[in-house]
């Protein structure tokens, strides 16, 4: 077998298991999300300034995973490209 078509489905697969892996991790970490908001929606007993710093966290944390996303997909373009794998 090529080498080269070797390497570039090895690449592939570990690409797909990666971004079905992260894609179930975003499906679990909005359904939290939602749950979270509608238990600070219903919390009378938690004052505004807490309620806003857990918003705060969660934007920030969907933002950073935003980043590592766009990070690890620069790096399997730069690992396809070194190999000569992208099409």
């Amino acid at each position: 077998m090529d080498q080269k078509k070797l390497i570039k489905q090895a690449i592939d697969f570990n690409k797909n298991i990666f971004n079905n892996s992260f894609n179930a991790l975003v499906m679990l970490q909005d359904q939290t999300e939602r749950f979270s908001r509608t238990i600070l929606d219903q919390a009378a007993w938690i004052p505004e300034e807490g309620k806003s710093l857990i918003n705060e966290w969660i934007d920030a944390y969907k933002k950073e995973r935003d980043n590592y996303k766009h990070n690890a997909d620069a790096g399997f373009e730069k690992i396809e490209t070194f190999f000569g794998a992208a099409n």
